[in-house]
């Protein structure tokens, strides 16, 4: 729906407002009665200038997924991207003054319409984003962003946007160049477009004006040439030839930016198709949209309760963890007391907020004010008594059966009835942990990332008698603070402790085999990991994981079982035990540690002499990828995890497993389950049973099922 008003003087008002819909997105819905004011805006010679804006809190948010989603071939989506690019066009050059006035967030398409009006004007709110995230989904801007931005702003600045999907504020986006001015209110933006229609009759964009150069210079011009000479080797630094999109947007930018704006347009809608026509777009789109969406809106939350807001959060244990859930806790408006054995401590883990604080004063991104109302809702305290009045307590202390017991008898003496009582571990069972407690139905896990402030997941544990009220609660806490929560059942590991350590652990069986460590943590960089997996468990620390491997042991002893020992603890064991290094925090573990800069331990290769004969690379990427995805196919099997979509989400935002295939179930899915089996038997007869493939990607090779969600 656009709505329509033409004033006195000639300048019409188009309000987009998309029926049914929370936000607008360019879709047929919106598209056709938007061609429908273009043709207008060309014809009828009452029109003077045209401005844009949204009834919306936003402006327009991208284009229609689902739409994109449908599109089967890179024809189609060559096509659609034309036809859309083509009425862009013909209101830029319709001769007469056309502003955007940005009520709200632009993303995507939203901003490349605004883009492809003459001028933009902006509401100062916080809360309004401009930018062109296309990118984290496997795509690129197909509605001319490739080539506008670089004509507006230079083909540098436009590279560092677009490649890794920057959100802007309006204050930074005036300042960049993409808006002219900003308002304060939504009368004086829709006032400031109309006065610049009025003193713009004639307008045109910079690119269709006699004598136009890109700002900074076009492709050939020596300081551009200078960085799209490094520019693909800073790309692949870090996408190792993972993400197809950053060499599509990169040769945008280069090919458009040498050729016209309507020759470059072209070039971009080329690339754009065989973003969309990609498995790496499809993985992505998959999991990181549709997934990641599922999840938010409550798909793993019990129904039937009402929702609910944690007004005092009590965290036990001012460590690294307890400190991070308090800050996230405290930046939701939640009030906290942060409790541990000596005030000092406590005291400790509050500094942790105020430092985070400070640093964003420093870079502008807050103010004292909103720092001192912030560490305001913290309370320090070594005292249970002033736990009463919590809701929620969140138990973060150290992983040690006793302690935890402890700490929740002492709780659970002052607090409510009906409050929550939360474990952070990470690894020991929930239904075991809530023995200790008079009321296990009020008992969760909710399972923390370091560093807190900056992990997007939290992992919803549920123990044997834990409530769907409980559950309920804690997801609803989850999405208070802004993470995204993944539910699953109670086991030894849960979900992301054990199939992550399955990663780490194949890094490890591996240098005891003799591969060169540098090629093992080449092919982990390479599989797409965000982290190598030898620098990874120095960053978890040996001391803990051997530490966590002595706890299974003794308690699988003491239910009878045999412990299942990996080939990979026996090199933990060596470096740890025998030579004493114990990970990051000691500054020696299997790498070296001087201040920010590292390398691997030289000895290594030592300790452990290479093969004459090293491995390819790609059978060591298969071993690392083919070891997660089979353990998180057990953990399905297992219904460990409740959904395909908690699997996938909870791999990539938890350990950060490969975002490129969209997850560890859906690495399977694009590959296809018979050719997965095939591949993890010919690995388990080359490296161990561990490989053989998963009972139920067994049946959906003979069955030709796959991993979906009902």
């Amino acid at each position: 729906m656009v709505n329509i008003e033409i004033d006195a003087n000639g300048i019409a008002l188009a309000t987009l407002d998309m029926p049914d819909r929370a936000m607008n997105v360019l879709n047929p819905t919106l598209v056709q009665p938007f061609a429908a004011l273009v043709e207008r805006l060309e014809t009828d010679a009452s029109i003077k200038g045209l401005v844009i804006t949204s009834a919306k809190s936003t402006f327009i948010v991208g284009a229609d997924i689902d739409q994109l989603s449908k599109i089967t071939s890179a024809e189609e989506a060559y096509t659609l991207c034309e036809e859309l690019k083509a009425m862009m066009r013909r209101m830029e050059k319709c001769g007469k003054p056309v502003v955007a006035a940005l009520n709200g967030t632009a993303l995507g398409g939203g901003l490349e319409l605004a883009l492809a009006c003459h001028a933009r004007i902006a509401l100062n709110d916080p809360k309004l984003k401009l930018g062109l995230p296309e990118v984290k989904l496997g795509l690129l801007p197909g509605g001319g962003g490739t080539q506008r931005l670089p004509r507006l702003i230079g083909i540098q600045k436009s590279f560092e946007l677009i490649t890794q999907g920057k959100e802007l504020t309006a204050a930074k986006a005036k300042e960049m160049g993409i808006v002219a001015e900003l308002a304060e209110t939504r009368d004086e933006l829709i006032a400031k477009a109309k006065a610049w229609c009025a003193a713009n009759p004639k307008a045109a964009a910079p690119w269709d004006t006699k004598g136009f150069r890109i700002p900074g210079g076009d492709s050939k011009s020596p300081a551009v040439v200078q960085v799209l000479a490094i520019a693909p080797s800073m790309a692949n630094a870090k996408a190792h030839g993972n993400y197809p999109a950053i060499t599509h947007i990169m040769s945008c930018l280069f090919e458009g930016c040498l050729l016209d704006f309507d020759a470059g347009s072209q070039v971009e809608s080329r690339y754009f198709a065989a973003c969309v026509a990609s498995q790496v777009s499809k993985n992505m789109i998959g999991t990181l949209w549709y997934q990641l969406n599922a999840i938010k809106k409550g798909q793993s939350r019990p129904q039937g309760f009402a929702e609910g807001k944690v007004r005092r959060v009590g965290i036990l244990g001012a460590g690294m963890m307890g400190a991070g859930i308090a800050y996230v806790s405290a930046k939701a408006g939640i009030d906290v007391v942060l409790l541990d054995t000596s005030i000092d401590n406590a005291n400790k883990g509050k500094a942790y907020s105020q430092g985070i604080l400070d640093k964003a004063i420093s870079r502008g991104r807050s103010t004292a004010e909103k720092r001192d109302a912030l560490l305001a809702r913290i309370q320090t305290t070594t005292s249970y008594d002033d736990l009463k009045g919590c809701d929620l307590v969140i138990e973060a202390v150290f992983e040690d059966r006793g302690i935890k017991a402890e700490c929740t008898k002492k709780t659970e003496a002052v607090i409510a009835a009906d409050a929550v009582f939360a474990s952070n571990t990470s690894t020991l069972p929930i239904t075991g942990l809530a023995a200790a407690s008079s009321r296990p139905a009020n008992f969760i896990g909710l399972h923390f990332f370091s560093p807190v402030d900056k992990m997007p997941l939290v992992e919803i544990i549920v123990g044997e008698k834990t409530s769907d009220e409980t559950l309920a609660r804690g997801f609803d806490y989850v999405l208070q603070i802004g993470k995204t929560p993944i539910v699953v059942n109670d086991s030894r590991g849960f979900y992301t402790s054990r199939v992550f350590a399955t990663y780490v652990m194949e890094g490890l069986a591996m240098l005891g085999e003799g591969v060169h460590p540098r090629s093992i943590e080449v092919a982990g960089l390479k599989a797409g990991m965000p982290m190598p997996p030898l620098a990874l468990q120095d960053e978890v620390s040996l001391s803990l994981s051997l530490h966590i491997s002595d706890q299974t042991r003794r308690d699988l002893e003491a239910e009878g079982k045999s412990y299942p020992m990996h080939p990979g603890e026996a090199v933990l064991r060596v470096v740890a035990e025998k030579h004493g290094r114990i990970g990051k925090k000691s500054g020696k573990g299997l790498y070296d540690y001087n201040g920010k800069e590292k390398s691997l331990w030289p000895e290594l290769t030592t300790v452990f002499p290479t093969q004459a004969q090293q491995p390819a690379q790609q059978e060591l990427v298969d071993r690392l990828m083919f070891i997660q995805a089979n353990e998180a196919a057990r953990c399905y099997q297992e219904k460990v995890v409740r959904s395909v979509a908690d699997t996938n989400i909870g791999s990539i935002f938890g350990w950060g497993f490969a975002p490129h295939q969209g997850g560890a179930l859906q690495f399977i899915n694009a590959m296809g389950a018979k050719q997965f089996v095939e591949r993890s038997r010919e690995l388990a007869k080359r490296h161990g049973a561990r490989f053989e493939p998963a009972e139920i990607v067994v049946k959906q090779a003979a069955e030709g099922g796959r991993f979906e969600d009902a």
